[in-house]
């Protein structure tokens, strides 16, 4: 198949790996719908769960329960990475889409602070705590099968097509946290529904996961190795452990981490710091700040379908950088227009083109994960990816709270500069590597 014909790449791939596609694509769509619709219904949701506080205090409040989805994805991505990289990748996302459906089920039947105080709190943010460790898991599963069942730059966009519909699923959270927050719907009662209806869902996702086939290069690399052993007698469980101890590349490890810490504070600067601005300076309901996000979310979703095109015609580390550049030269005024106008839709057109520019690891990822010994790679970027998410959410969450409160609206800047740095000089260095095709010994 030819560059430029990526509308037909579709069917050039196999039965499997179609359905791989569809069954994944799917999955990760569920797992997203269910783990935003909480964060998209925070403004409701935490007066519901939380004691009533004054502003400032109910901003922490609001930090605490984003934050709170990130606070054991290290430990999962330990649990889940020797998971994946031990038994395949397809334990993982059946047993991670299983854990967000019964977690939901708990959500929506769940009494409020009203009704049973403190433990209300206690009890939904171990929910989160859950539901992060699972969304995260899937995602990374996920996209590794696709990863190891194909080739590029067929590989690109497939894999990219995982993060579109973890941007559909967050579209359709915001959708129904939109309908459910209007008042003509029960507050108390509509939401619950919602929660179920994605718990079901993700029930059938579970059931319909359990057809799939493991991962092409982990199975082929692992059923090699047990062939070469069973020929020269040595066990696969002395060998299995040896190649569980391989190690990656500090400088990898290092870049690789750096690269994960760049979405965090482009997201959290987009659907939650925009939406505290919209409260607080604006007026704006609940509903009307949820309603602003569904359009946002839209928008961050066409494109990232166009980035899901352009990664089969253009090298996905030029659309990195591209991104990187986008989105420092689109929010460099952001401080003084909003400092300047009482016009909300300027929020409006800065959210939109974050959402668009926003500088992460996407369409590279296939890229990324190459770099990585086969037998450690869930392990390896999982972990990696949840400690960068963890320390860059939460410094992003609670930093901007009191950078904004002595710098104003140039507090963002002292975080996503160190962090843009931090990226774009990793991003560089996984490009020398692929000019060089310098791939670490274990990988060649």
């Amino acid at each position: 198949m030819k560059p430029g014909n990526i509308k037909n790449y579709f069917f050039y791939l196999t039965k499997d790996q179609r359905e791989a596609v569809g069954l994944l694509s799917i999955g990760t769509f569920l797992e997203y719908f269910d783990l935003m619709l909480y964060v998209h219904m925070a403004v409701l949701l935490n007066e519901l769960f939380f004691p009533k506080t004054d502003p400032f205090t109910a901003s922490l409040i609001t930090a605490f329960s984003f934050c709170s989805t990130y606070l054991l994805r290290p430990f999962g991505a330990l649990i889940f990475g020797y998971i994946g990289d031990y038994i395949g990748r397809k334990a993982v996302v059946i047993l991670t889409t299983l854990m967000m459906a019964v977690s939901c089920i708990i959500v929506a039947s769940l009494p409020t602070y009203a009704q049973i105080g403190i433990t209300a709190s206690w009890i939904i943010t171990l929910c989160r705590v859950v539901q992060g460790m699972a969304a995260t898991a899937e995602v990374r599963g996920a996209e590794l099968y696709l990863t190891e069942s194909s080739k590029p730059p067929v590989q690109y966009p497939m894999v990219a097509l995982i993060t579109v519909f973890s941007a559909l699923g967050t579209s359709a959270a915001i959708g129904v946290a939109a309908i459910f927050t209007n008042n003509t719907f029960n507050e108390i009662t509509s939401w619950r529904a919602a929660f179920l209806v994605g718990a079901g869902i993700a029930l059938v996702g579970t059931i319909a996961r359990t057809s799939l086939k493991e991962a092409d290069e982990f199975a082929n690399k692992r059923n090699k190795l047990k062939e070469q052993l069973k020929e020269n007698k040595v066990a696969w469980s002395d060998l299995n452990e040896e190649f569980m101890k391989q190690k990656s590349s500090y400088l990898i490890s290092i870049a690789y981490f750096l690269i994960q810490c760049a979405r965090p504070p482009c997201f959290y600067f987009i659907y939650i710091y925009c939406s505290d601005v919209l409260k607080r300076d604006f007026g704006y309901t609940a509903h009307e700040v949820i309603s602003q996000n569904f359009w946002v979310s839209v928008i961050d979703l066409l494109g990232l379908l166009l980035l899901a095109y352009l990664s089969y015609i253009i090298h996905p580390f030029k659309i990195l950088k591209a991104k990187f550049y986008l989105f420092f030269a689109s929010m460099l005024s952001f401080p003084v227009v909003i400092n300047y106008t009482q016009d909300a839709s300027y929020i409006l057109i800065f959210q939109c083109l974050a959402a668009l520019f926003v500088f992460d690891h996407i369409p590279a990822s296939p890229i990324f994960y190459k770099y990585f010994p086969v037998f450690r790679r869930f392990t390896y970027t999982s972990f990696l990816s949840a400690v960068a998410k963890l320390a860059t959410y939460f410094i992003t969450a609670f930093g901007l709270v009191y950078t904004t409160e002595y710098f104003g609206y140039w507090g963002i800047f002292v975080i996503l500069v160190p962090v843009g740095i931090g990226f774009f000089v990793s991003v560089s260095y996984f490009q020398k590597l692929e000019n060089q095709q310098t791939l670490p010994a274990y990988q060649e």
